[in-house]
């Protein structure tokens, strides 16, 4: 821990402001994942003395992450790399993602990683402006997770999903609800409508990357989500005029752009922690137990808040209940009153 604390204590005295005259600013431009893919290649340069301290924070993340509190210190864009160090080092759970979030985060990466429909919702509430969200790999994320990730992000452009069986069930159950429901308009095409006019549906989502996208998904987003654009290939001219974000390529992960100046070696996973391989399952992915196990925990979740609500509605059922059985409830109703008689 004295060494977790005395590696914070290093990075604050190094100047992490916006100084174009800095040869070590870090955080000159840190949404660069949505431009255009295509921008000029740039010289390779010395490693900053920042993206040294993350490297050694990277390689004892291990033992420092076990105290969160020494983390929640930090400036917004050195919280981002760590939490991308953490994903590598297979260490991204809800405690840590929720711990390090920061409402002026627009690009978050929580692919491969433990982080639940819980972490994600408290995540959400801390970033209001998120415009890049990758979840695949994500197998403890469910379809309830991505109702609330669209209902919330009106901002969302880019959204990465699927890459293992649960999170290909997740999507395919999902894909209901990134399709629009329209008010009564009388447009000839998509491209005409107003944003208001769009009641439901992920509103600005633009780009979508499912690289095991089955044929129907396929062509139901096409006709009825035409403005969603799945899985769009490098091109020098963009997509049919638009330029392709970087962050929308297959292949290439959503905060690489983070950690591009810190050493690899960082985010080497020991060999005790490293996943297991997952069975190879049918070519429906999931077992028909596993569905009927995915779609309970998704009604258990829906279900929740209402439990909660009835709850609390049969416990100031039950206390109307006892004031007017109850005689020694009611002499002290009678007796508080006459107190403030009393008082007045």
């Amino acid at each position: 821990m004295d060494k977790g604390k005395a590696i914070q204590t290093s990075i604050h005295n190094i100047d992490l402001n916006y100084n174009p005259n800095n040869p070590n600013n870090f955080s000159k431009s840190f949404y660069p994942s949505l431009q255009s893919s295509w921008s000029p290649l740039k010289t390779r340069k010395p490693p900053a003395l920042v993206s040294l301290c993350l490297g050694v924070i990277g390689k004892h993340l291990d033992d420092i992450i076990e105290d969160l509190e020494v983390l929640t210190s930090f400036p917004s864009d050195i919280k981002m790399a760590i939490t991308a160090i953490a994903r590598r080092r297979k260490l991204l759970n809800d405690d840590v993602i929720v711990a390090l979030a920061e409402s002026s985060w627009e690009v978050i990466d929580l692919s491969d990683s433990e982080v639940t429909d819980i972490g994600l919702l408290k995540v959400l509430e801390i970033c209001n402006h998120v415009k890049s969200m990758d979840i695949s790999r994500c197998s403890n994320i469910t379809s309830f997770g991505v109702s609330e990730l669209v209902k919330r992000c009106h901002f969302l452009e880019i959204l990465r999903w699927g890459g293992c069986p649960r999170s290909e069930h997740t999507a395919r159950s999902s894909l209901s609800i990134l399709k629009p429901t329209l008010n009564n308009v009388e447009e000839d095409s998509w491209e005409e409508l107003d944003a208001t006019e769009i009641v439901h549906g992920a509103q600005s989502l633009r780009w979508l990357v499912w690289p095991k996208i089955d044929n129907d998904s396929l062509e139901s987003l096409s006709m009825e989500c035409p403005r969603i654009i799945v899985n769009p290939k490098p091109s020098l001219f963009g997509h049919k005029g638009i330029d392709i974000p970087k962050s929308a390529l297959p292949g290439i992960p959503l905060d690489d752009f983070v950690v591009e100046d810190i050493d690899p070696k960082t985010w080497v996973v020991p060999v005790s922690r490293v996943r297991t391989t997952q069975p190879v399952l049918s070519s429906n992915e999931l077992s028909i137990a596993e569905r009927f196990r995915l779609a309970f925990v998704e009604r258990d979740a829906r279900m929740a808040p209402k439990r909660a609500k009835n709850a609390r509605q049969r416990q100031r059922r039950a206390a109307r209940e006892w004031l007017t059985a109850s005689t020694s409830a009611k002499s002290i109703v009678l007796a508080t009153q006459m107190s403030k008689n009393l008082h007045i």
